[in-house]
Parts: C-alpha cells; sequence; structure tokens
C-alpha cells in the first residue's frame, strides 16, 4: 500500500477488504484484553459475571449492524445463513474451528519457544491454561444449562462439547456413579508428532492444570487423578487418562 494515502476514502477496494480483516482482529484483541484486565482488578468469577452481560449485550448489537451491511437475517439470534447450511456442512465448520484453534495454539507456543525456548513456551502455555480451562467450563456450562453443581454426569456431558472433542478421539469410562476416566485415544498434536517421527511432547504440566481446572468449573468438588500423561509411559489406545471423582463425604 502506498505510504501518501490520506484517508480511508483513497484505499483501493483490495486494502479495505484487508482494513476489514484488520479491524475484526483489534476487536478480538481489544476484546481479550479488556477480560484480562478486568480479572486483574476485580478477580475471575467476577470477571465471569461482567463478561456474561458484556458478550450478550455485544453479539446482539453487533450482529444487528453487520447483518444490515451484509445483508444477512437474523432469526433468534443466529445468522440466517447458518441456519440454512446442511447439517454436514454445519458439523465441517465446527470440525475447521475446532483445528483453527489448535493452530492458533500451536502458533502461540512455537513463536515464543522459537525466540526464548521451550521453558518459557510451556510456562506461558501452562500459565494461558490456568484461564483458559474455567473459562471454557463456564462457557460450556452455560451453553449446556448445566447446574451449579452438575455432578459427574455433567462432566460427561462438558467433556464432549470441549475445543478438543471436536478433533480428538476420546473414550469416557464408567467407574462408579461418583467416578469416571477419561481416555485420550487420539490427540491431534501428539499424532501430528508420531507422524513426524517425534517423542510424545510432555504435556503431564499443562494436563494436571487443564484437567483439574476444567473439572472444578464444573463443579468445584469434583477432584482430577492424571492416571497417565507423557512423559509418562502409555499404551497404544491412549495417549493421556484422567480420573475424575467426587470424594465420598
Amino acid at each position: 500500500m502506498e505510504n501518501n494515502i490520506q484517508g480511508i476514502e483513497e484505499l483501493s477496494h483490495e486494502d479495505m477488504a484487508r482494513l476489514i480483516l484488520d479491524m475484526v482482529h483489534r476487536t478480538i484483541v481489544h476484546h481479550t484484553l479488556w477480560f484480562r484486565e478486568v480479572e486483574h482488578q476485580m478477580g475471575f468469577a467476577k470477571t465471569l459475571d461482567i463478561l456474561n452481560s458484556v458478550y450478550g449485550s455485544s453479539y446482539t448489537v453487533q450482529m444487528k449492524r453487520l447483518s444490515r451491511v451484509l445483508g444477512f437475517e437474523m432469526k433468534e439470534g443466529i445468522p440466517e445463513p447458518l441456519l440454512k447450511m446442511s447439517r454436514k456442512k454445519l458439523l465441517e465448520l465446527i470440525e475447521i474451528l475446532g483445528i483453527n484453534w489448535i493452530a492458533n495454539d500451536g502458533f502461540w507456543f512455537q513463536a515464543v519457544e522459537s525466540v526464548y525456548g521451550m521453558n518459557d513456551a510451556k510456562r506461558c502455555n501452562d500459565s494461558c491454561w490456568v484461564r483458559f480451562s474455567p473459562f471454557e467450563a463456564w462457557s460450556i456450562k452455560k451453553y449446556l444449562g448445566l447446574a451449579e453443581h452438575a455432578g459427574i454426569e455433567g462432566l460427561k456431558a462438558a467433556l464432549k462439547f470441549r475445543m478438543y472433542a471436536t478433533v480428538n478421539v476420546q473414550t469416557i469410562i464408567d467407574e462408579s456413579p461418583n467416578s469416571i476416566v477419561f481416555q485420550m485415544n487420539n490427540c491431534h498434536v501428539q499424532a501430528a508428532r508420531k507422524r513426524r517421527g517425534l517423542d510424545d511432547y510432555p504435556c503431564k504440566s499443562v494436563g494436571l492444570v487443564e484437567y483439574g481446572r476444567f473439572a472444578e468449573g464444573i463443579d468445584s468438588e469434583i477432584r482430577t487423578e492424571c492416571v497417565g500423561c507423557p512423559p509418562d509411559p502409555h499404551p497404544d489406545e491412549w495417549f493421556c487418562a484422567w480420573r475424575f471423582f467426587i470424594p465420598e463425604k
């Protein structure tokens, strides 16, 4: 783009399109920074309550304006083009969103690792999951309409709606009314490393954070134990496995 352009009106058609994408990106980052700062000032739990209000109001206003400009209708808060998609296309879109999420996570990790090394990348990764896991639990809990103390049955339902569940293969084994074992039978990240002839990524440190915080987000009484997770040895049928239980009172 030429440096002597005085304003948006002088941009080429292509540069206007690029600007629109950049503005969407800025909005997403600004939204995230607001969340992080409110969390810093008021704590995570209060921030989720505020987010609940912000998201509802902001989504309604933004989609109303976008639908008017882009020429689509809204049906009960959902863009009509999504409702007109076939179930096959919707499932394909869900899978792509999951893959994009994993890819974005990987790009962040690799960018930090390439400059500061593996230890700092793992430290940032683990800290990210400290926040993302309880947020994802809150989001799924809200989506499914689960009770505050959803119990093991609520956790079983919620595990099926995680971002990972859209692209990984997982199994839930009932041990008792208050205990299950969750197995990650095929992990997108670990399977990719295996295809490249690499050892398992040692993800136990982040797994302890990720699964523990997620389970507590569904029900604060649920406890988490690691059955096995790299660098632990594991059988061919799973990469990692976790036991979730509610202690007997």
